[in-house]
């Protein structure tokens, strides 16, 4: 795992749509996570880990 993926796996446990942005920048993924954060913030964990870690 390379510096900018452990960064930004850091960033998705603490801000999760943040790292969505800067992974996948301003679009669906991004919308989906905002979704799943207000309504919990544990699904948008999972989701922003998932986005950051999938290649």
């Amino acid at each position: 795992m390379d510096t900018n993926k452990l960064l930004l796996v850091i960033i998705a446990i603490l801000l999760p749509p943040v790292a969505v942005f800067l992974k996948a920048g301003a679009g669906k993924d991004l919308l989906i996570n905002i979704v799943l954060c207000l309504l919990l913030w544990f699904p948008g964990l999972l989701h922003a880990l998932w986005v950051v870690t999938k290649a």
